[in-house]
């Protein structure tokens, strides 16, 4: 039997978009995709649709490390809107509820600052959480409401921007999974007028700064002016998704018996958890790794081009 011959470019790497407002997380993805014409393309954690912001979109062997970067803390600058309560916690959906605003912009920021360290968090229904295989959001479109189980999210860091009117603007550094809307619902909850977000920029995602993000627009001009040669130089190295976790070199028999799947060992290791692995000497990355008990390191994902 012919082996199907592989559509588009074999192509490795990471490349952070600064996603825009009005499209799907999937539909960048796909735009992406098409303008690299590359084989084999994913992306890093939904943004909303109003969202916009730093989407890492995953190419080729890259595709392996995307969880580490779904798992990885985020930072986000958020505007809402006191006073209105909307279906879906943000501008898309309808308002259900208005009420007057009467807190003061110190009462704001204390209210704000309750949510600092460890809380729960309940799903909205218009998030993207699965029930019985069924994302909430569709469930909800049709009028359906289901018990959701709160989850535990860190918020790390809140620092309030302005308070103008009845908008009041912030930055948070925050645990993966922890919904913005949620947050927002709950301070407008707190403060007894109710809220819903109207812009949601993210700005980080795990070691990946905002300087870094290109813009579909500048993308597409990047590739009239160079070509594919323009574009992929854009594209990050698979390591820099991993790029904060302990580094460990191997020589030249661990690394070939680690790209064979065994356990190795290594003289310079961590006592447990996980480390990045290069062959000895060089800046080649193997994938990454997990120290195991008897202190061998067990591979978990290995880059396959090698």
């Amino acid at each position: 039997m012919a082996k199907r011959r592989q559509r588009g470019r074999d192509i490795n790497g990471i490349l952070l978009l600064n996603k825009p407002a009005g499209i799907t997380s999937n539909g960048a993805l796909q735009t992406v995709k098409r303008l690299f014409a590359a084989a084999k393309a994913g992306h890093t954690g939904s943004l909303d649709p109003l969202a916009t912001g730093m989407l890492p979109i995953c190419f080729g062997e890259a595709t392996k490390f995307s969880q580490f970067l779904l798992d990885a803390d985020k930072s986000y600058r958020v505007t809402a809107r006191l006073g209105v309560t909307t279906e879906t916690g943000d501008a898309d959906g309808d308002v259900v509820e208005t009420r007057p605003v009467t807190a003061t912009p110190a009462e704001i920021e204390a209210a704000l600052m309750r949510f600092l360290g460890p809380i729960e968090q309940i799903p909205s229904m218009y998030s993207a959480i699965k029930y019985e295989g069924q994302p909430l959001y569709k469930l909800a479109r049709q009028g359906i409401t289901v018990e959701r189980k709160p989850r535990q999210v860190t918020i790390r860091r809140l620092a309030l921007l302005s308070v103008d009117g009845d908008d009041v603007s912030f930055e948070v550094d925050c645990t993966k999974g922890t919904y913005v809307r949620s947050l927002v619902e709950d301070l407008g909850a707190a403060l007894g007028c109710g809220g819903h977000v109207t812009v949601l920029h993210r700005l980080s995602a795990g070691p990946y700064p905002a300087s870094e993000m290109l813009t579909l627009d500048e993308l597409g001009a990047l590739k009239d002016e160079g070509g594919f040669e323009a574009i992929d130089k854009k594209l990050l190295p698979l390591y820099t998704a991993v790029a904060d976790w302990p580094r460990v070199e191997l020589g030249q028999d661990a690394s070939y018996y680690l790209l064979k799947g065994q356990s190795v060992m290594a003289t310079h290791r961590p006592k447990d958890g996980w480390v990045t692995l290069y062959r000895a000497g060089t800046d080649d990355f193997l994938g990454v790794g997990e120290v195991q008990e008897d202190g061998m390191i067990a591979p978990r994902r290995l880059v396959a081009t090698h």
